[in-house]
């Protein structure tokens, strides 16, 4: 039996994670996908057609998931999202502050790197201040602040948060069952609902930015979880996922890679700092934006208005970095790849991102007309 090669297993998860996030970055670049816009066309001008797309790739992303999940490939009991502490004033309150933060950096994490790749300015500062708070946050002093006093106030579940588990449990169910059935019921209701509109079943790049964007999730978590999984690391003689930041398997996720990119380019020649999952899709995204906006001929240079304008952008990526890791995601991390794992978290994370940043919006209508 050949011995498993770590560094290559760890280079395949590297290089499969740019792969995907190339492919996430090209057609969000073409789809005009964007979470931020979706709220945004919600509350400005009733229209759902974003919106829709965003719910479409959950509902994939929970189907493919959760597939994956049932054939035994991969075990999304063992992501960051389904743990049994149910940290719910961190969800909420770093999932309000990430929305508050995203509309006034005029676009979430995904939103930032796909816009770098096609020369917008303004999100290379929103990276970078984005991914300093979000280290400090996981790292410094913010994450004292953050283990401190939101952490602690939490639920201590008998079993996982996600929703098969918690009902396998209270009705004495078959886990698998319940996975299957709340994996259909909930992909399901979306469903109806996205392609209820007539006029979205006509859009052909929603219905491509929603698929493409939610397979992409799954083949994330086939990448780490499977491809890079070892059931014995030779190094550790310990179970292992190799390449992810986690120390777990991984999909994909925009604030803490963010924060991981910048710390690699920082110390490059740290040889314990490498290419991680979420590193190379970070990277991936922007080379994939990037790719298109060049063969489109959509590429072009945007800074700011004015200083004030480069206030809110400053303020809304350290916003983001801050909440994204409190509450251990964004609009891809925990309202794509989380909730596709069904976990309770990621679906009040979803809806305290959405309320923070309707919230946003509407006070900046309500400052602007007093200003007019």
């Amino acid at each position: 039996m050949n011995e498993v090669n770590p560094a290559a297993v760890a280079g395949t998860v590297a290089w499969g994670g740019f792969a995907l996030a190339f492919i996430f970055g090209a057609v969000c670049n073409k789809t005009n996908f964007c979470t931020m816009g979706a709220v945004s066309d919600v509350v400005n001008m009733g229209d759902w057609g974003r919106m829709r797309m965003w719910l479409l790739s959950i509902a994939v992303a929970i189907l493919g998931a959760n597939a994956l999940a049932l054939t035994g490939v991969i075990d999304l009991s063992k992501s960051i999202y389904t743990g049994a502490s149910f940290t719910w004033l961190s969800y909420i309150v770093g999932g309000f502050l990430f929305g508050v933060g995203m509309t006034l950096a005029s676009g979430c994490g995904s939103k930032t790197l796909v816009r770098l790749g096609a020369g917008n300015l303004k999100s290379l500062v929103v990276f970078v201040f984005l991914g300093i708070a979000a280290y400090v946050t996981m790292k410094g002093l913010l994450g004292a602040l953050r283990v401190a006093a939101l952490d602690p106030v939490s639920v201590a579940l008998s079993t996982g948060q996600d929703l098969p588990s918690l009902l396998a449990k209270a009705f004495g169910a078959d886990k698998k069952t319940m996975l299957l059935l709340c994996a259909m019921a909930v992909a399901g209701l979306l469903l109806v609902f996205v392609f209820i509109d007539r006029e979205f079943r006509a859009n052909f790049d929603s219905i491509l930015g929603g698929v493409v964007v939610g397979l992409v999730v799954v083949g994330g978590w086939y990448v780490s979880g499977r491809l890079g999984y070892l059931a014995e690391d030779p190094n550790t003689l310990q179970e292992a996922f190799l390449a992810t930041n986690s120390g777990r398997m991984e999909s994909l996720s925009m604030v803490a890679p963010q924060a991981y990119t910048l710390e690699l380019l920082m110390f490059w020649t740290d040889k314990s700092k490498i290419v991680t999952f979420g590193v190379a899709s970070a990277i991936g995204i922007v080379a994939g934006s990037a790719a298109y906006a060049l063969a489109s001929g959509n590429f072009h240079w945007e800074s700011f208005r004015d200083a004030k304008d480069t206030a809110n952008h400053m303020i809304g990526g350290v916003l983001m970095g801050f909440g994204g890791v409190t509450a251990m995601g964004c609009t891809v991390g925990q309202g794509i790849s989380g909730f596709s794992t069904l976990a309770l978290g990621s679906m009040l994370t979803f809806l305290s991102i959405v309320a923070g940043a309707a919230l946003t919006m509407k006070w900046q209508y309500a400052r602007m007309l007093r200003e007019a």
